[in-house]
């Protein structure tokens, strides 16, 4: 397994933190995110929507970017390509999030790096549906 597939990072993320950012959801049930989203609310999480339009999601208001979140966050799930999530992970340590989630299929070696280096634990390339399956 990759080293951004840590499990204490998991834990972490799925034990400890609360509140998850998640960006790229929009209202639109039959993309990943959403549901992604949904279970991580059927979990207790709370969910802050990210996106340019900032949709009133599964009864959470939405943000057009991290920066417009008045509260703080603990994870970051970032739905979005893997040639744009980098800046993503930047935005995330800046706001003094805990933890950093690229969904399956996401991958930044290098904003893997800067985000370790800023003492922020981050995962890739899996999803929170499936490490949940997952004995720990």
């Amino acid at each position: 397994m990759a080293d951004w597939q840590d499990s204490e990072a998991i834990r972490f993320m799925l034990d400890d933190c609360e509140t998850w950012a998640v960006v790229g959801l929009s209202g639109d049930p039959s993309r990943t995110a959403y549901e992604i989203a949904a279970l991580l609310q059927s979990r207790g999480k709370r969910i802050v929507p990210i996106h340019p339009s900032a949709p009133v999601v599964l009864g959470e208001q939405g943000y057009a970017s991290l920066a417009d979140v008045p509260f703080g966050i603990d994870v970051v799930d970032v739905f979005r390509r893997s040639e744009s999530a980098g800046e993503v992970a930047d935005q995330a340590v800046a706001i003094g999030a805990k933890g950093v989630w690229f969904q399956l299929g996401v991958v930044d070696e290098e904003a893997f790096l800067r985000t370790q280096a800023a003492g922020v634990p981050m995962v890739m390339d899996t999803c929170p549906k499936m490490e949940w399956r997952r004995p720990r």
